[in-house]
């Protein structure tokens, strides 16, 4: 079951990544230090014209289909991650003023048969990408190039090489490349989501599964058989920890307990399996501890335990039989953001990591839950039911600030429910679900709450999906 995870996990360590030099004074321009192309902030307000004509096919058999879908393929999942970053407009391929299969991938007068920068000059060209791919036996060579048409400058060029199954991966590490020389910041495009869905269980059942940030090579990695919810991942990304209704024999009744899912190895632990709930898992940034949530007979309560399930530490205590659920750590380690009913209604609280300081920072609607940090600690997402549906929002972690993200219909003009929201390790993008169109499918949106767009286009189901940290 883990054969396809784990090709995935070790394509970092099959593609090669070889730099392909270039005219020596392109690239004495290409290797300035620091030099930031796009300011992010600033590209809200104006997105950079990029041109990406098609790729070119080098090599033989340019004919066969399967080479020409692998072209298709890769230069689709360019495209979409260049749309998805929300940082450029896309000038049409009838603007271009010379046909990109006939000239080369590297500018004239240094290649005789090179492009002309003039002619994307004309057009208001910013950036430039000329790519093209070979394909020998079973291994891909992806050669691009991304330039700075204004200056007629090299930006960055590479060769990304691996085997055809690795086509998406190169795709997604070239698009990460470019947002990393262009704005300084690391791209999201070679993260996955976790999950758990109905998808291919049996009645009333759901397992964990993980896919790809767009939904792609998704696969199931528990059989329990019966509920798995609530996944996290380990700050390292090869774990994923979560909670599973098992079969007691000596109670001979369900329980939900706490596991632990090795992603490499497929070997699955049982952390904590104290009567009652186990769940809402999340590791501390050292990996050394998880919180969770425990019931143990009674009203739910937030404690710490260690990676190995054995030490155990309470954070919260009510008060008065308040339901503490949902922990989530903050990025720096040092405060805890959870959902609890304390004030009447459940609503969103940061607190120290002892249980300290507790203050609460949202007021919105009747039910806020599902609380998850931005990377740079500053903001919160959160799930609130508002006039009878629940939408996602962010605030400041001081409570100030407070933003609506969703606000969608179904087809009936009734309001739809938009949930879990989960930042991306970028903090560009939230992951969310939405029942807009029927089923319970996966969404991203920017945290102003533009650039929202489905990921998913199936009959499924998808519950609370958690954003990967960055992969290596």
């Amino acid at each position: 079951m883990l054969q396809n995870f784990k090709i995935q996990a070790t394509l970092a360590l099959m593609i090669s990544i070889i730099l392909f030099f270039g005219a020596g004074a392109q690239m004495a321009l290409a290797q300035e230090s620091g030099r930031v192309y796009i300011d992010v902030g600033r590209a809200q307000v104006k997105r950079s014209l990029i041109a990406l004509p098609p790729l070119q096919f080098s090599g033989s058999n340019a004919s066969n289909q399967e080479n020409i879908q692998l072209g298709q393929e890769l230069f689709s999942v360019i495209s979409n991650n260049l749309t998805v970053s929300n940082l450029f407009t896309f000038i049409k391929p009838e603007a271009f003023l010379e046909n990109p299969a006939e000239v080369g991938l590297r500018p004239a007068p240094g290649d005789p048969k090179g492009f002309n920068f003039q002619n994307w000059q004309t057009i208001g060209t910013e950036f430039l990408i000329r790519a093209g791919y070979r394909v020998t036996r079973n291994e891909v060579s992806l050669e691009a190039y991304v330039y700075f048409v204004p200056q007629g400058r090299l930006i960055f060029g590479k060769t990304y090489t691996g085997p055809r199954t690795a086509a998406r991966r190169i795709a997604h590490t070239f698009s990460d490349d470019i947002l990393l020389n262009l704005t300084g910041r690391r791209g999201m495009f070679n993260t996955r989501l976790v999950l758990s869905t109905d998808r291919e269980a049996g009645r009333g059942q759901k397992e964990i599964w993980v896919m790809d940030w767009d939904g792609a090579n998704a696969e199931q990695i528990t059989d329990h058989k019966s509920i798995a919810i609530s996944p996290t991942w380990s700050p390292d990304g090869k774990k994923v920890a979560y909670t599973a209704y098992a079969y007691h024999t000596q109670a001979r009744t369900r329980n939900a307990n706490l596991f632990l899912r090795e992603l490499d190895t497929g070997r699955r632990l049982l952390l904590s399996y104290r009567r009652g709930i186990n769940s809402g898992a999340n590791f501390f940034p050292n990996g050394q501890h998880i919180l969770l949530t425990l019931s143990q007979g009674g009203r739910p309560d937030i404690f710490r335990i260690t990676a190995d399930g054995k030490s155990i530490q309470p954070i919260t205590r009510g008060p008065a039989g308040a339901m503490n659920v949902e922990p989530a750590v903050s990025p720096d380690g040092r405060q805890i953001a959870f959902s609890s009913d304390r004030s009447g209604r459940p609503m969103i609280y940061v607190m120290n990591v002892d249980g300290s300081n507790v203050r609460r920072i949202t007021h919105a609607g009747r039910y806020n839950s599902s609380p998850s940090w931005s990377p740079d600690g500053r903001q919160i997402a959160f799930a609130a039911l508002d006039k009878g549906s629940f939408d996602i929002f962010v605030i400041n972690t001081d409570g100030t600030g407070l933003k609506r993200l969703t606000d969608a219909k179904r087809r009936n003009g009734t309001s739809a429910h938009n949930e879990n929201p989960s930042f991306s390790p970028c903090g560009r993008h939230i992951v969310f679900v939405s029942d807009r169109d029927g089923n319970r499918q996966l969404y991203i949106v920017s945290p102003d709450g533009s650039n929202e767009r489905r990921l998913t286009f199936d009959s499924h189901n998808y519950y609370q999906p958690k954003w990967s940290p960055f992969l290596n």
